[in-house]
């Protein structure tokens, strides 16, 4: 399940996963807060909290936000994922390579951080 994060910056669009993840979630919830972040922006702020595993998104979540990742792919600039995965965490880091924008991994006691990270337009 995908629930939209409330009271961060106007600039900043953020959701905290939990449970199985489907892609109605990423349909209902992620992609419209993308749209409409990128309408009134022109650029996204991301942050996703994952206190779920990987594995709890199915399969259309995944091409769901594969199709979120590519429509906005010129409006990234900052993506925060908050997470004790540690795998996911590096990917993360990793990630921030190969896209347009910032990505950066932080851990489930560092969501402050990662907040106070992406308060930062860059």
């Amino acid at each position: 399940m995908l629930t939209v994060i409330q009271n961060l910056p106007d600039h900043i669009f953020g959701v905290r996963a939990s449970g199985e993840v489907t892609k109605d979630d990423l349909k209902n919830v992620l992609l419209p807060g993308l749209e409409s972040l990128s309408e009134r922006y022109k650029e996204i702020y991301y942050l996703l909290v994952l206190e779920t595993d990987v594995q709890n998104f199915t399969a259309g979540a995944w091409i769901q936000d594969l199709v979120a990742g590519i429509k906005h792919f010129t409006d990234w600039k900052k993506m925060a994922i908050v997470t004790d995965q540690k795998a996911v965490e590096k990917f993360t880091d990793i990630f921030s390579y190969v896209s347009p924008g910032e990505a950066k991994g932080f851990e489930l006691n560092d969501l402050q951080a990662a907040i106070d990270w992406l308060s930062i337009k860059s």
